[in-house]
């Protein structure tokens, strides 16, 4: 059978596989990108996009109830779900379209269909029309993730759902449980929470959000309660009884069982890379827990072979796959590649109120032995904060005493996960304390608050 020849295919066309083929186009190269589901991956069908907009409308309908407090009315307000996800898929069907041009405009050839590589430099897609066999000398596996299901706690998509099913909820839960408290367990709580779900957050480590600074975990947690969540922390659903519209969930915590009933559960605990029928145990690709070990610049050891994105590990974002996506596409065009730095990656998580944070927490600064200098702003002490209504908040910030290197940055509140840029492009930038007390912020802003939270880690701060 014919084969057809590419200088790069790219395996996946989530944010990882799409960038990395319109960059390597742009670079001079003749790509094909093969996808078995949908242009934009799981981040903009089923993931980062379409739960924003789901966010958004809770956001409003949030907003909606405290129209008295703006000296505005608001009556016999509700929402329509079905509206809601609607929109929701709306501007997702919108996104992926758009891949879809972009993809013609660079000349990236698309094939639709399940990938398998046989050999080095091969892969073999079956299609609904047939099978292609297609060869290169660059491969790049994106292939990405999806919900990892634990024994007894299978989702069916009725009583117990992945991030799938609350996608596109088959009714309104009335008592909720979430299972896991990471970026994704919590934003659907916040989302169904603001809703009038009667919602309980399980999580099988010591603070919600863990991955964050403990200061910030600590203060969401405070502000999901006074929301009406529930949260158990150092606790495992060890078993969900199912039965006819109910859920009776087993929940471990301090030693003994207890028993609570659900009518809805959303499993969120964690991912597991999609490398099943690839072909690459017998091409030597090295597995680590479901996830493709690389080197700094996604490199397999497999000559040719580059994984990036979910697949390649943590940290598991979109915008990390689209970086790691530029860098091979560069690589393979012999320009000087930036490998990625964990680091420097901001992580955000769009609950009410919003987390974002930046490089090390204060505790794995103190482990790795700087002697540091922590910053900290209030919401409650900015003036567009308060004009805003939006009180509720923090920044920190954690320095190197000695270098006055910016270590961490670390934010809960209004708009955080736009203003976490500001700390990103410092560190990149190589920012010290001195840059950062030297920069005007515009007025009113809530982006003083960075300012401010630099000025107070050195005992300068202005309002407070």
């Amino acid at each position: 059978m014919a084969e057809t020849s590419f200088d790069l295919i790219v395996i996946g066309a989530g944010p990882g596989g799409y960038v990395a083929a319109i960059r390597a186009s742009q670079l001079g190269m003749k790509v094909c990108i093969v996808e078995r589901e949908n242009l934009g991956g799981i981040c903009l069908n089923w993931g980062c996009i379409p739960t924003k907009a789901m966010l958004r409308s809770s956001e409003v309908f949030h907003l909606m109830h405290r129209a008295k407090e703006f000296g505005l009315k608001a009556e016999g307000i509700s929402y329509d779900l079905d509206a809601v996800v609607k929109r929701s898929r709306k501007v997702a069907g919108q996104l992926s379209g758009g891949i879809g041009h972009l993809m013609k405009k660079n000349k990236v050839t698309v094939v639709m269909g399940e990938a398998t590589i046989p050999a080095k430099g091969k892969v073999k897609v079956k299609t609904d029309k047939g099978t292609e066999n297609l060869t290169a000398k660059n491969i790049v596996l994106a292939t990405g993730a999806r919900a990892r299901e634990l024994p007894g706690l299978e989702a069916d998509g009725k009583l117990v759902w992945t991030y799938r099913h609350a996608l596109q909820p088959v009714h309104m839960p009335k008592k909720l449980l979430v299972i896991g408290s990471g970026a994704i367990g919590i934003e659907f709580a916040s989302f169904y929470n603001t809703l009038g779900a009667d919602t309980t957050v399980v999580e099988v480590m010591d603070r919600v959000l863990p991955v964050e600074d403990e200061e910030i975990s600590a203060f969401a947690k405070k502000s999901f309660e006074k929301q009406g969540m529930k949260i158990m922390q150092k606790a495992m659903v060890k078993k969900l009884d199912r039965a006819g519209d109910k859920v009776t969930a087993h929940i471990e915590v301090g030693g003994k069982t207890e028993t609570h009933e659900f009518d809805t559960v959303i499993s969120a605990v964690g991912i597991v890379g999609n490398i099943e029928n690839l072909g690459l145990e017998e091409l030597g690709v090295k597995i680590d827990r479901t996830h493709v070990v690389t080197d700094e610049y996604c490199r397999t050891g497999v000559d040719g072979l580059y994984a990036i994105g979910d697949i390649a590990g943590a940290p598991w974002l979109a915008h990390k796959a689209s970086h790691e996506g530029v860098m091979v596409a560069e690589l393979m065009a012999g320009m000087h590649a930036h490998p990625v730095k964990p680091e420097s990656i901001a992580g955000c998580t769009y609950c009410h109120p919003q987390v974002a944070s930046v490089g090390y927490t204060e505790t794995k600064a103190k482990e790795l032995g700087f002697d540091i200098k922590v910053g900290r702003f209030p919401f409650i002490g900015n003036g567009k904060a308060i004009a805003l209504g939006e009180e509720n908040g923090m920044i920190k910030t954690i320095f190197d005493a000695k270098t006055g290197e910016l270590l961490g940055a670390h934010m809960i509140g209004a708009e955080v996960t736009e203003l976490i840029q500001g700390y990103v492009v410092g560190r990149q930038l190589e920012t010290t304390e001195e840059d950062l007390m030297n920069t005007v912020f515009p007025h009113p802003t809530l982006s003083e608050m960075m300012h401010e939270s630099v000025l107070d880690a050195y005992g300068r701060v202005i309002h407070m």
